[in-house]
């Protein structure tokens, strides 16, 4: 659990341009929930639109958004293509907005 007050050093050297970039296609709600189910376990296309209950052609056009920001890669198996999360800053950047909205909702306290 990360404290919300904790000092986080800051470079003014650092470039933050992939950040940036991997903020700005998951700042779509589709594209992060695929980047986070991906980074559980590798699904194929179908298992995606059917978990989304989204049309087939709109998780295809997320899918290839995410890879061509190299954030996902495709393994063919047969007929299949299965995705997986390869960007290790996108991995970084879900894993705190997941662990942020866990440890929001674990200190909700119901009245």
């Amino acid at each position: 659990m990360t404290d919300l007050n904790q000092k986080v050093p800051f470079d003014t050297k650092q470039d933050y341009d992939r950040e940036s970039e991997i903020l700005k296609v998951l700042g779509h709600p589709i594209r992060l929930k695929i980047v986070a189910g991906l980074m559980s376990q590798s699904c194929n296309v179908k298992k995606i639109w059917e978990c989304l209950s989204l049309p087939q052609a709109t998780v295809s056009q997320h899918l290839a958004l995410l890879k061509n920001k190299d954030i996902i890669t495709g393994r063919r198996e047969g007929v299949e293509v299965y995705y997986q999360v390869t960007s290790p800053e996108a991995t970084r950047i879900v894993s705190a907005i997941l662990e942020t909205l866990s440890t929001a909702s674990n200190s909700s306290i119901i009245i």
